[in-house]
């Protein structure tokens, strides 16, 4: 019998060839796009799981009223393990830090540098591949280095023992190769330095409670039930703890699971490269959409072309098949087309996977070894083949014989009701995409292209290595004689993504409990007119006024954060830790970090330490500048080598991440387009083969062109101006609630409403133009012969 079935199925699929390759190229470019999403996800899902210990492993994050960080203490470990039981081992890493390594005359700038703790390969389950896990950060001078390093620095020598030079001050000793990290890790490093070395135990000498400047984490004990109110009850007691070691700072504590921190993150100074799970939701949504999409079309073209199976439906059943067997044979036919579908999925993700890797920044793989992936991609498969051939299979198999043997083949073409239904669901979707599409292409312009407060175009800077600071009058000097760098600052940090606060500012009449978490940056008196910022009230900094070494000048949200205006601001006393001095001037507002965070009061003062050189370039003349910046950072510090970089590059790549969810989003919503405008274009040959005879007397009694191609499209139009009335309300509400995630963003106004399902219907009407167009110029003579 199943024998039988399948010989039929595969009949009926080759005997039909057009409409095969309709709906097999519909459901693999929608399994196709569905394997690719869903490999993002599980990906995106996978983050820092694979550690032993994973689901004992918790970050301890600190919230200041709103001002919600991933940094904590670095007394705080000791002290919550020296109280806590529960607490098995903690581990200390530092923000990542630049450090210069060389081995003999190579030297590389290396940016994924952490110091840690001794504890960090007993808390992580990074592997260690040469080296002992107990002991590879005991010694002072050890450093660990991953795979990728080790090729780099010692090619195929055994990198044990092997010396590097830190910084050009000391030697450090690679007692640890670690497995290249994981790219599903939020961990993301090259080097890991202890803090048992000189410049480890001076940072944490000077650190404090109130010092929040580390990533703490815990592992609890085997034994401890980790239940939500045994988490809360733990986060109480860290935070008595806290406050009995500093009356200064009030902070909650707060315990993050180290697997959610991925997709769940959205504190200030946390690391780079976090997902989000709107984004996951969104994605999943979306496969899901598309596999809809691709399965209404089978569904529709099914039903569509029922008329012509009536009769092999009614020899069937006059001959003793009963409804059941039917509808197994129809469901067959499904279930292989389905397959067959799937097959060419797989060969369309292997071909595409190298390119959908680049868009989304990503390393994912399909293995068809993988046993439990080749039981989701069946799963797939045969939910696909039910879900599309349940309908047709129910439709045809209760078709009766003694109406389709007598030729009465009137309302075969299926509930027409149902299959209109089916293409505004379409419909909705694709609108719904559209929407999304362009309103993602707006935002990401709009980020682009915000004002952020300064110009950023022209601005080239340096980083400032080893002993240039102590050389400052030299370096000034240097700069300002050529024209090419002679328009320059320097500031502690550049106004991109800046990882400072504090709460140490006081000003009069600040009321007892007030806590405000000021950033600060470090500037030299250049520094507004380079960026071409706009002074409010008051003045800059100027080397005329030699008490603006201890002066300020705060931004606007600064100054009404302490009750003030810009006006009323200036000459108002302020201390700034140990710094008291006045307010001179109050700046209009920049962003100095990613639009995704409001603007905070922000402090700024005369640069006492060095830090990045930036230089404004006419345009033009970026690489005289360049070049110039090269000479004297070797006269200056030969011993470190010479690094540049372009402040609007910078300012892109804080928005990598947005940037490539928006490509993958633009390429899904295309691709779920084009499947509906497939199963549409199948329909619409369907409907004029049907409409024949209609067309062939219309044309006798004197219908032009036009005049066809209208009756064929006006039943589509009409069903898109309805998936547009429900589409837009929905796309509406979606969109919004995407734009939430950036403090400062589009307006959405009803242009992009309205372009989307024009854009939709123009698309149809494209579709379906060609079978009309092809039914409206048909000989009517031989249309109506047969009657």
């Amino acid at each position: 019998m199943f024998r039988n079935y399948l010989k039929i199925a595969l009949r009926s699929v080759l005997k039909h060839k057009a409409y095969s390759i309709i709906n097999i190229s519909g459901l693999a470019i929608g399994m196709a796009s569905c394997i690719l999403i869903l490999l993002w996800v599980q990906n995106e899902l996978s983050y820092d799981k694979w550690h032993a210990h994973a689901k004992r492993i918790y970050r301890i994050n600190t919230y200041a009223g709103d001002f919600k960080t991933a940094l904590a203490a670095p007394a705080m470990t000791q002290a919550y393990q020296s109280a806590m039981p529960a607490i098995k081992h903690t581990v200390r890493l530092s923000e990542p830090a630049k450090i210069l390594f060389s081995i003999g005359e190579r030297k590389f700038e290396e940016s994924r540098v952490f110091y840690a703790d001794s504890t960090f390969l007993q808390v992580f389950s990074f592997p260690l591949v040469k080296g002992d896990v107990r002991t590879a950060l005991e010694r002072p001078d050890a450093v660990l280095i991953t795979e990728d390093m080790a090729k780099k620095y010692f090619g195929k020598e055994d990198p044990l023992g092997k010396v590097l030079r830190k910084d050009n001050d000391r030697d450090v000793v690679v007692t640890g190769v670690l497995a290249n990290i994981p790219s599903n890790s939020h961990l993301q490093f090259d080097f890991i330095l202890p803090y048992s070395s000189p410049e480890g135990k001076q940072e944490l000498a000077q650190s404090a409670w109130n010092n929040l400047s580390y990533y703490d984490y815990i592992q609890l004990a085997d034994q401890f039930n980790a239940t939500p109110a045994a988490l809360a009850d733990m986060e109480r007691q860290m935070n008595e703890i806290f406050k009995r070691n500093d009356k200064l700072v009030k902070v909650d504590i707060h315990l993050q699971p180290m697997t959610r921190i991925h997709l769940y993150s959205d504190l200030q100074f946390d690391l780079q490269g976090r997902g989000n799970i709107q984004y996951v939701n969104i994605f999943f949504v979306v496969a899901l959409f598309i596999l809809a999409v691709a399965c209404i079309n089978f569904m529709n073209l099914a039903t569509a072309r029922s008329a012509r199976r009536a009769k092999e439906v009614g020899l069937r059943k006059v001959v003793g098949a009963v409804r059941r067997q039917l509808m197994i044979q129809f469901l067959g036919e499904s279930l292989l087309i389905s397959f067959f579908s799937l097959l060419a999925a797989i060969v369309i993700v292997y071909l595409a996977l190298p390119i959908f890797n680049e868009l989304a920044g990503k390393q994912l793989t399909l293995s068809l070894w993988n046993g439990g992936l080749l039981a989701a991609l069946l799963g797939i498969c045969i939910a696909v083949g039910l879900v599309a051939g349940s309908y047709p299979a129910v439709f045809l198999s209760g078709f009766q014989p003694v109406k389709v043997l007598k030729g009465n083949l009137g309302g075969l073409g299926g509930n027409r009701v149902f299959r209109n239904v089916l293409v505004v669901v379409q419909f909705v979707v694709s609108i719904v995409l559209l929407i999304g599409t362009i309103v993602i292409y707006k935002q990401l312009n709009y980020i682009r292209n915000r004002n952020m407060g300064y110009e950023k175009e022209n601005l080239l800077y340096m980083g400032m290595r080893g002993n240039v600071w102590n050389k400052k009058q030299a370096l000034y000097d240097a700069l300002a004689q050529d024209p090419a760098t002679s328009q320059f600052t320097v500031v502690s940090d550049l106004p991109t993504d800046l990882t400072s606060g504090t709460v140490e500012v006081n000003w009069p009449g600040k009321g007892h409990g007030v806590q405000i978490v000021f950033p600060s940056m470090y500037v030299s008196e250049s520094f507004f007119d380079i960026f071409k910022m706009k002074m409010i009230s008051g003045r800059a900094f100027s080397k005329a006024f030699k008490s603006d070494s201890s002066n300020f000048v705060l931004n606007e949200t600064a100054a009404h954060a302490i009750g003030m205006t810009a006006a009323s601001a200036i000459g108002k006393p302020i201390s700034f830790g140990d710094t008291k001095g006045v307010i001179v001037g109050v700046v209009e507002d920049f962003n100095f970090k990613p639009i995704q965070h409001k603007i905070d009061p922000l402090v700024i003062q005369l640069n006492k330490w060095g830090g990045v050189v930036v230089v404004r370039t006419r345009p033009g003349a970026a690489e005289a500048a360049i070049q110039r910046l090269a000479a004297i950072s070797q006269e200056l510090e030969p011993a470190f080598p010479f690094n540049y970089g372009f402040m609007d590059q910078s300012l892109d790549s804080l928005y990598k991440g947005e940037q490539q969810i928006g490509k993958v989003f633009n390429l899904f919503a295309l691709l779920g387009v084009l499947i509906a405008c497939l199963g549409l274009y199948g329909l619409s040959a369907y409907i004029a083969e049907q409409k024949t005879k209609e067309i062939g007397v219309r044309k006798v009694l004197g219908a032009s062109l036009i005049d066809i191609v209208r009756l064929l499209s006006a039943d589509f139009t009409r069903l898109i101006l309805v998936a547009a009335v429900l589409a837009i309300p929905l796309a509406w509400w979606a969109v919004n609630e995407w734009l939430k995630n950036f403090a400062y963003h589009i307006q959405v106004g009803w242009s992009v409403f309205l372009l989307a399902p024009v854009a939709a219907l123009l698309m149809a009407w494209l579709t379906v133009s060609y079978e009309s167009v092809k039914a409206g110029m048909a000989n009517p003579v031989k249309s109506l012969k047969a009657e």
